[in-house]
């Protein structure tokens, strides 16, 4: 599969304009992000690109602030090149160690996760996955069985195995990211994650007791239906892929209809991780 890599450059120094660039992008077909001095990459299938819906998504923040953007075809076997060069490891709450496997390890942290840097969202360097992460730390998942929505490289999952998750599913309509689980999954050792490839539509009819959620509003907002449908009574459920304001209120009330009660959220630069419960 062939990209296209989309280099945005702003004349301001409010992070929040391009956070809101990188929102609007992602809800057409935009999977994946990487902040770069005095801007942002952006990244899309060739498949999946489309100059009027582009410029329509764009047109109302061109009124709000300054920005430009370059357009670069990158052909498939030129990926792992570009993610080598740019993936570094990072740390989530003094206690998980993402790495690439090129990295060398650091047995100190108490779970390292090993994700292979290829074109799938969801290796943490996002303040959403990170958020996640660190949401998911601060709870007990042992024995648990648990649902990955849009789980990207699989990462969520993987972290929740790492703590004890007992059975995993992971879903993702793009095929990459499908791949990318399946490969990660056995990069650490976690055999009890079973990957699908989709959406809603292809949600085991199962009962779980956590659901994981990092996506964008309006795709949670339409499956929000289908996750209470599977999630046990007194079951958690993480949503994140939105911002404080005014996403999580619009989230919140959408989940009051299924039943689901909001707990705690944490914010990173607007972005916004929240649990609920059923």
């Amino acid at each position: 599969m062939n990209y296209y890599e989309l280099l945005f450059t702003t004349i301001t120094t409010e992070d929040y304009q391009q956070d809101l660039l990188i929102a609007a992008l992602g809800e057409i077909g935009f999977d994946t992000f990487e902040e770069v001095d005095l801007g942002f990459k952006a990244y899309i299938p060739v498949d999946d690109f489309n100059q009027e819906a582009l410029d329509d998504q764009l047109a109302d923040y061109r009124e709000m602030f300054t920005f430009s953007y370059d357009i670069t075809l990158i052909p498939q076997k030129n990926w792992n090149e570009v993610w080598e060069s740019n993936f570094e490891p990072i740390e989530v709450s003094g206690q998980v160690f993402v790495r690439a496997t090129f990295h060398a390890p650091k047995p100190e942290f108490p779970y390292e996760i090993v994700i292979d840097p290829k074109m799938a969202f969801g290796t943490g360097h996002h303040q959403t996955t990170a958020m996640m992460m660190a949401l998911m730390l601060e709870n007990d998942f042992k024995g648990k069985k648990v649902l990955d929505m849009g789980c990207g490289t699989g990462i969520l999952a993987i972290l929740a195995a790492k703590l004890g998750a007992a059975e995993l599913t992971a879903i993702d309509y793009d095929i990459v990211c499908y791949e990318s689980t399946i490969e990660n999954s056995a990069l650490n050792n976690s055999q009890n994650i079973k990957a699908l490839c989709g959406s809603k539509e292809v949600i085991p009819n199962e009962q779980y007791d956590i659901i994981l959620a990092n996506i964008n509003r309006n795709i949670l907002l339409d499956q929000m239906e289908s996750y209470a449908k599977v999630l046990k009574p007194g079951g958690e459920i993480y949503f994140s892929g939105f911002y404080e304001t005014p996403d999580l209120d619009i989230i919140t009330d959408e989940a009051r209809k299924y039943g689901l009660k909001y707990i705690i959220h944490k914010k990173d630069k607007d972005w916004v991780a929240a649990k609920f419960v059923s």
